[in-house]
């Protein structure tokens, strides 16, 4: 049994957690409500283009016993979800730790850092896809400043964060392979938007995107015009997306189907480098996010040998 420690070194706490939580609570896909192997918090990454936030690391159970070893890594959106119940909205967290551990543990993905950066509450202009705004008409204008603070969105700030602060800090201070193909970034709803945006706006930087539920219909799905124009054609990328079929997941199925096309005139195939997962049952909400996250990173990190 691995002891619970925690303590603070400058903006930096570590918490390394026990499988064996007295008050685990257990949720309907039998992952226990709890925090699993060690988490890094740095609480905040000074930036010259957004606010601060905080940025939680997950590393795996071999990262301390090989000292030369380096690790892909996957940056999540709202990062506050996906280690921790109690930071978690609705009190429920993604079990990224869980999943991530049994899953390295069975041998069927590679060992992987996993990164969760935090939301704020400028989440909805950060998220959004920028250059979308590219193919607005003069009501889509007029809802845009009505519906962003301050009357703009902040997508290429937040991804100039993540390019040329958040990413240089973690290569930095952690054992990663920084190069494009073991660079991967995903999020749910506007995440998902945001992690296909990313992609797209640094096709060198990111090699994968996970687009859990993503939030296509956010006015009337404008995304999809940018990404008919500037997704990057087929060959270097990989590509994740789901849905389910239950309250805001139900409305997405005919905007994928058209993000589909776009993935086939791009010169995407349905196999390794994209999927697309239909999930009958599920809602627009960590506890579906949670029940199927082992199916995402096994997208993201099988192994092939």
């Amino acid at each position: 049994m691995k002891k619970v420690l925690l303590f603070f070194i400058s903006t930096l706490s570590v918490i390394t957690c026990s499988n064996n939580t007295s008050d685990r609570v257990i949720v309907n896909d039998g992952i226990p409500l709890q925090v699993t192997g060690t988490l890094i918090m740095h609480d905040s990454i000074p930036s010259k283009f957004v606010k601060p936030r905080s940025v939680t690391v997950w590393l795996p159970e071999g990262y301390e016993k090989s000292k030369k070893k380096k690790y892909p890594v996957i940056y999540f959106m709202d990062g506050q979800n996906m280690f921790d119940p109690s930071t978690s909205y609705i009190g429920v967290d993604w079990a990224a730790d869980e999943w991530a551990d049994k899953l390295i543990t069975s041998n069927q993905i590679r060992e992987v850092i996993l990164v969760g950066v935090w939301n704020t509450e400028k989440r909805f202009e950060e998220y959004f896809p920028q250059k979308a705004s590219e193919f607005f008409d003069e009501i889509l204008k007029e809802t845009v400043k009505q519906r962003f603070s301050e009357n703009e969105p902040k997508a290429d700030n937040y991804l100039k964060y993540l390019v040329s602060e958040v990413k240089p800090f973690i290569d930095s201070n952690y054992r990663t392979q920084p190069d494009q193909i073991n660079t991967m970034i995903g999020g749910s709803s506007m995440g998902g938007l945001i992690s296909l945006y990313a992609l797209s706006e640094y096709p060198q930087i990111f090699g994968t995107a996970l687009c859990i539920s993503t939030h296509w219909t956010v006015l009337d799905g404008i995304s999809l015009e940018y990404f008919n124009k500037y997704l990057p054609k087929a060959g270097k990328h990989r590509i994740y997306f789901d849905y389910g079929t239950e309250t805001l997941d139900k409305e997405y199925e005919p905007y994928q189907i058209k993000m589909d096309k776009i993935m086939i005139d791009k010169g995407y195939e349905v196999g390794p480098n994209w999927t697309t997962i239909k999930f009958p049952g599920d809602d627009h909400s960590e506890r579906s996010w949670r029940k199927r996250l082992g199916e995402v990173l096994q997208f993201a990190l099988a192994k092939t040998n």
